[in-house]
């Protein structure tokens, strides 16, 4: 049955070499958003133990919020989430040290099983870096938009507090996620070359 299946995928990868390599590339971004979904509370933990939670991380500003306040790129106020701050440079350095985690792991695997490429690593890491800052502050400008709508409603609308901030940890995750998912797909596609094919 297993000779069977993987007959079929052969076949499969050989006519529709894209979709297979799409079908590969979600399976296993998927893998990297779990061990994303694993890795920020471990390290939003650890770090909201420390004084970071109370240093204010706001840079970036790109206008004004409706009320007036700034419109940070990043925007982490000072100060737990659970308590109306946003994190502060805590919960900032919890985000991109798991997301750095995350695409490193990404980039050899969509590299090596995905695209199974076997250009200069050096060039298409250089690629991947260029490409993961400019979906890191254009994710981040983004998340301006849903972050504190997410929050409010899982913690004061539902009256979840710190369950409901979980939930909201959870579903900003995914959504940082999703943008990363269908942004990378097509770059992947560029830097991740096979020269034998």
């Amino acid at each position: 049955m297993l000779t069977g299946i993987k007959n079929g995928w052969k076949t499969f990868y050989g006519k529709h070499p894209a979709m297979a390599q799409f079908i590969i590339f979600f399976i296993v971004s998927n893998g990297v958003t779990v061990l994303q979904l694993v890795l920020m509370p471990v390290f939003r933990t650890i770090f909201e133990t420390t004084s970071l939670v109370h240093q204010s991380f706001q840079i970036g500003q790109i206008g004004s919020n409706p009320d007036g306040t700034p419109y940070y790129i990043f925007n982490y106020a000072a100060g737990t989430i659970g308590k109306g701050g946003g994190g502060g440079l805590a919960y900032f350095l919890a985000v991109e040290i798991t997301m750095a985690i995350a695409q490193i792991i990404n980039f050899f695997l969509q590299r090596s099983v995905t695209f199974k490429a076997s250009n200069s690593v050096r060039k298409a890491a250089m690629w991947y870096v260029i490409a993961y800052i400019i979906i890191t502050i254009g994710a981040a400008a983004l998340q301006g938009l849903y972050k504190a709508p997410i929050y409010d409603l899982f913690m004061n609308r539902f009256n979840l507090l710190g369950n409901g901030e979980t939930i909201a940890d959870v579903i900003t995750m995914l959504i940082n996620s999703a943008i990363s998912f269908w942004v990378f797909f097509p770059i992947f596609r560029i830097i991740f070359k096979d020269k034998e094919a």
